[in-house]
This record gives C-alpha cells, structure tokens and sequence, in this order.
C-alpha cells in the first residue's frame, strides 16, 4: 500500500518527532519538539516561548520569543530570532495616570547586516508636553542606532534585555523625569544575502 493511500490516522506511524532547539544566543536549549514524515515540511514553522522557559527566571516571564526553523541536523530542528515582544498584560500595568507613555517605531541595520523594526516605550513620572515627547524619542532613536552599528543581531538583542533600557533612561531623564523604558518589541525584517539583504521569512520547499 503506497504512503499516499494511508488513511490520516495511520499516517502518525510515519512521522518523525523533531527536538526544537534555541538560538545559539539561548544555548540551543531544547524549546519543544514536533512532528513531521519529511524534513522539509518543518521549515519555517516558529515556535513561541517566554523568556522564563529559556533561563528559568520566573521574573521573565513576560518576555516572549519567536523563533523560526530554518534547518534539520538529524532529529534537531535548528532555529533562527523571528520576534521579541512583551507581554501587552505587563505593558499595561506600566502605565499610570496623569502620565505619559512615549513610544517610538525605527528600523534599523544591525553590524552584521541583520534588518529590524524595533518598538519602543518610556513611561514618565508625570504628564509631559509634546516638544518633552519628541526630545525624549529622539534620544531613543540615536541610542538605538548607535546601539545596532556597533552590536550584531545577537549582541543588540541581549543588550535589548537591559543595557540599552538604562542607557536611554539615563539619557531621556535629563528632559523629564523617567520612570520605567521597555524595549517593547524587536522583529526581524531581512537577514544578510551574497547579493544583498533578503525577507527573513522562511518558506519550505518540497524536494525536488
């Protein structure tokens, strides 16, 4: 009886399970696994976990990851950063009344080429004025920028973890009182080519 002829619950006795493995930057722990009867078909799946999952730190929680498979060695699906972003729960309980939120959306080129869109958001004291807001995302823009022509995709995003938090807190402060900045969000938009930057997204392709 040919493959194709199998009825769909005998076709489990076919597939294969893949270890799902992190990053290189996350140690390539072992994040998840899943099914499949052919290698190909697994490429370009993502996988979300929190930041907790990967380092066991409960106050981590609201860090959340995508990451896409990109490659198979055996029965280990390799993955590459897709998304970071917080959890919209915790971005909430940061903002208080009669205060201000100021976010700010850039791309930006990391040093090894990496393309990315990166959100994010600082939350003052008090309410602030409009010229105080744009002062305030200026000095986020020019610290990321400075921040991705030095650091490559995996040192931008561990600094994205709390390096560059307090540098822009440190900076922005000196406008108006700060109480808390988040990176919010960093997503990948095209990744270094032979022939230039190419999408990030992975599509699976059968054999030929």
């Amino acid at each position: 009886m040919s493959r194709a002829r199998i009825p769909g619950r005998e076709k489990w006795k076919y597939k294969k399970w893949y270890r799902v493995t992190a990053p290189p930057l996350f140690g390539e722990v072992e994040i998840g696994s899943i099914p499949a009867d052919e290698d190909w078909k697994i490429i370009g799946r993502t996988v979300e976990v929190t930041m907790y999952e990967l380092t066991g730190d409960i106050s981590q929680l609201h860090i959340r990851f995508k990451f896409q498979i990109i490659g198979v060695e055996g029965d280990r699906a390799i993955t590459r950063f897709k998304l970071m972003e917080l959890a919209r729960d915790y971005l909430r309980s940061l903002t208080r009344r009669k205060s201000s939120k100021v976010a700010g959306i850039i791309n930006l080129t990391t040093k090894d080429g990496y393309g990315i869109r990166v959100t994010t958001a600082a939350f003052t004291t008090y309410r602030c004025k409009t010229s105080q807001k744009k002062a305030i995302r200026k000095i986020m823009f020019e610290i990321l920028s400075k921040a991705a022509s030095e650091k490559t995709l995996d040192e931008f995003i561990k600094a994205s973890l709390g390096e560059i938090q307090s540098q822009i807190l440190q900076e922005a402060k000196k406008i108006y009182p700060i109480r808390k900045v988040e990176i919010a969000k960093i997503k990948l938009l095209t990744i270094p080519g032979p022939s230039g930057p190419m999408k990030a997204v992975v599509t699976p392709q059968r054999p030929v």
